[in-house]
């Protein structure tokens, strides 16, 4: 029998805890579970939060010092009673039929480490709304981060990702690189024999970046990782991994051709940017929004790729230490 544990780091997130602790409360799944919350090292502790939910939902919490989101992860499936983790991040909502789609799809399709797509609740900011579109559109990512055609080989991503106790035993864990800790656990896995999918109808509603310069950072944190990723995994290197540098010099051409030569050479990027206009206003029902995402792209594209270049410069060509050069992606 399947005992699940729902595994949440949280670092300085109170308010966040409160709204995902509340979303558990709605479960339309008769199936027991705990949820283990890890405060790692926060200065905003959620302890206060969490005491007010102790009565309804079977909570266990532990205080330890900050080494990281993968490193707490850990800590808390070494920590929680069941056989089978559901890791979460501490900015999702969780919709009340998610466990029991992920209990039917493991009774019928049973693996050792799934993960799921996420989505943009109603009650968000326009600003998360529209970040949220540029993650998982497939004309930004090719909706890599979740799509009924990829069920297998599917590379899960902690913000909604199970594995098996039995699975982290074998490959003890997230290591403590971050962000990529989940796709390197990903690669792990499946290279100890174990098998992952990806579970359609149990999108979280993830709440995402706050602020244009906090989602800069943050896709330029991802765009400097993949490199070592691919490093260590180069199996999962794929040339994909290229497209947001090559549309950093796409967009510099166009712009220096359009400007200096013919207006005709901005008729590419202009036509790119009416398709996500487009696509993204359509989507969200907000013009306003679709402007936003626009924006949110340029963003994604110029910080990742920029940090893509930079890492597999470091990296691979001048073969530099990885925790040497980029020592603030790494845990102790």
């Amino acid at each position: 029998m399947i005992q699940f544990s729902f595994i949440i780091p949280v670092y300085n997130r109170p308010n966040q805890i409160k709204e995902l602790l509340e979303s558990f409360k709605g479960f339309t799944c008769g199936n027991p579970f705990e949820i283990v919350i890890i405060e790692d090292g926060s200065t905003l502790g959620c302890s206060e939060i969490v005491e007010r939910y102790q009565d309804a939902l079977d909570i266990s919490y532990y205080q330890k010092p900050n080494t990281g989101p993968g490193d707490s992860r850990n800590f808390g499936m070494r920590h929680a009673k069941g056989n089978y983790f559901i890791i979460l991040d501490s900015d999702v909502l969780v919709p009340p039929d998610y466990l029991s789609h992920v209990s039917t799809f493991l009774t019928h399709s049973y693996v050792d480490c799934f993960g799921g797509a996420d989505a943009a609740h109603h009650s968000f900011s326009r600003l998360q709304k529209a970040i949220n579109y540029t993650m998982t559109s497939f004309f930004t990512t090719g909706g890599i981060r979740g799509s009924k055609k990829a069920v297998q080989h599917f590379e899960p991503r902690s913000f909604n990702m199970g594995i098996s106790k039995k699975a982290f035993e074998a490959t003890s864990g997230f290591a403590k690189i971050h962000p990529g800790e989940d796709p390197d656990l990903s690669h792990r896995i499946a290279q100890a024999g174990f098998n992952t999918a990806f579970v359609p109808n149990i999108a979280v509603f993830h709440k995402r970046r706050v602020s244009w310069s906090s989602f800069m950072v943050q896709v330029k944190k991802f765009g400097l990782v993949r490199p070592i990723l691919n490093k260590w995994h180069p199996q999962g290197a794929k040339i994909t991994f290229w497209l947001p540098t090559l549309f950093i010099g796409f967009t510099v051409a166009s712009l220096f051709l359009g400007i200096f030569y013919h207006w005709l050479f901005l008729l590419p990027l202009v036509s790119y940017v009416a398709i996500i206009l487009t696509d993204a206003s359509i989507k969200t029902k907000n013009l306003s929004i679709g402007f936003m995402a626009v924006l949110a792209m340029f963003i994604q594209f110029f910080g990742y790729g920029y940090g893509f270049l930079k890492a597999t410069i470091f990296i691979h060509w001048l073969e530099k230490d990885p925790q040497k050069q980029f020592p603030k992606l790494f845990f102790k």
